[in-house]
């Protein structure tokens, strides 16, 4: 009896620690048939359950990994709401000013130095992407688009806050019919075929996904627009040629500020002094690593960058940003959909692979949802240009004069219907 008690007390004290630590969120922590201990002043809106002492353990020593691990593992259950569990944590989370010397000396180093090559970044991207179409198809809109959606009113559906996504970033970049236009990292191709079909444009998109690449050339063909678009599978480093207009979206999360440069060195290249481009991205108010856990099991090589660190790819080659608009709370409204999605579908992806996954994955889509909610995250769009570009917009009347103007509703229904 003596050894339980004093068993007992170790764990209590633990979990008692782990509520100081984060804050003290709304929440209860309990061993499985154990002990418990909830936050002061607030009823809990979920609890947190230990199956044994080594998960315990693993989230005191390794927070986030032994957390997103335990979870995955079945080892940490939670009872109650995932999303409003981890909204409450994240809200009481001590935030920037808990980051010891330790923390920021580890982040200077991850994103400094372990540095994305080319083959580094094959690899990243097919830990994440090169997974089966069929399993995004699951649970992302009808035409895979990965990337935030755009909602100009919240009631809309995914598919039509996708392609009114894709439309805003066709009118930021003010397309005109004959141009050409150059895609870096581009998906399922949803984007540039939407280019080549609503605005005329010439597109070559480079990807490093194999699965994706031949899903967007499939859909090319069966589109009639392979003469339009060429999607080609290489790394963003190798883009040649001369194009009117850069655009890049969600991939500049995977660079890694050490390549910065080299990203820079081929927007240069490729539209030079006269041309535009677009940079839509996740990121941060101040500098810091993703979290470990998506870092290694979901998004190997990811980093969020600041703004004034994204300036870092336009800055040395002398292009101005004409424009930046932060989509946060619409990435918070996409991860909404694909979570729900996700869950409708939650038995046919444990065949596809296995309960593990099924968590591990929940676990990301909920945990990004809350990220960019309460603001850890952030989604910005940066329109820029050259220093001799002509069409430079005067007002920003026309991303929105096209989707106010007609009752029947804006240009991207029309494209729809």
């Amino acid at each position: 009896m003596p050894f339980v008690s004093s068993s007992s007390s170790i764990e209590r004290w633990l979990l008692h620690r782990i509520l100081r630590v984060t804050g003290y969120p709304p929440l209860r922590l309990a061993m499985k048939d154990g002990v418990s201990v909830s936050s002061p002043g607030a009823a809990p809106v979920g609890t947190l359950v230990f199956q044994d002492r080594a998960a315990l353990l693993n989230l005191v020593l390794h927070p986030e990994i032994g957390f997103g691990d335990g979870y995955s593992d079945g080892k940490i259950e939670v009872e109650g709401d995932l999303v409003a569990l981890l909204e409450a944590a994240y809200r009481c989370w001590p935030g920037r000013s808990a980051e010891g010397w330790t923390t920021r000396l580890k982040s200077d180093w991850v994103e400094r130095f372990k540095v994305n090559s080319a083959r580094r970044s094959r690899s990243n991207v097919h830990h994440h992407y090169d997974l089966k179409t069929e399993f995004y198809e699951r649970w992302l809109d009808n035409q895979l688009v990965y990337t935030c959606a755009y909602f100009p009113t919240p009631s809309i559906t995914l598919e039509e806050a996708q392609t009114a996504k894709m439309d805003h970033v066709c009118r930021k970049l003010q397309l005109q019919p004959g141009e050409t236009v150059v895609e870096a990292g581009c998906g399922w191709g949803a984007l540039a075929l939407h280019m080549a079909k609503h605005y005329g444009v010439r597109v070559k998109a480079f990807n490093l996904s194999h699965e994706q690449i031949v899903y967007a050339r499939q859909q090319a063909r069966q589109q009639g627009l392979d003469d339009q678009v060429e999607f080609i599978e290489d790394d963003y480093r190798n883009i040649t040629g001369q194009f009117d207009v850069f655009a890049s979206i969600g991939m500049l999360e995977h660079v890694g500020i050490r390549q910065y440069d080299a990203l820079g060195k081929v927007i240069q290249r490729t539209i030079g002094k006269r041309g535009r481009g677009l940079l839509h991205f996740i990121g941060r108010n101040f500098p810091a690593p993703l979290s470990p856990w998506i870092r290694s099991r979901i998004f190997p090589g990811a980093y969020a960058p600041t703004l004034r660190e994204a300036m870092q790819v336009l800055e040395p080659w002398d292009f101005t940003a004409c424009d930046v608009e932060n989509l946060r709370l619409h990435y918070a409204k996409t991860l909404d959909h694909w979570l729900a999605r996700f869950e409708r579908s939650a038995s046919q992806i444990s065949a596809m692979f296995d309960a593990r996954f099924v968590r591990a994955w929940r676990l990301y889509l909920a945990g990004s949802l809350v990220a960019f909610r309460v603001g850890t995250l952030q989604l910005f769009q940066v329109t820029f240009a050259g220093r001799e570009c002509t069409r430079i917009p005067w007002t920003r009347a026309h991303l929105y004069a096209l989707a106010q103007s007609q009752e029947q509703g804006p240009k991207w229904m029309h494209a729809m219907s």
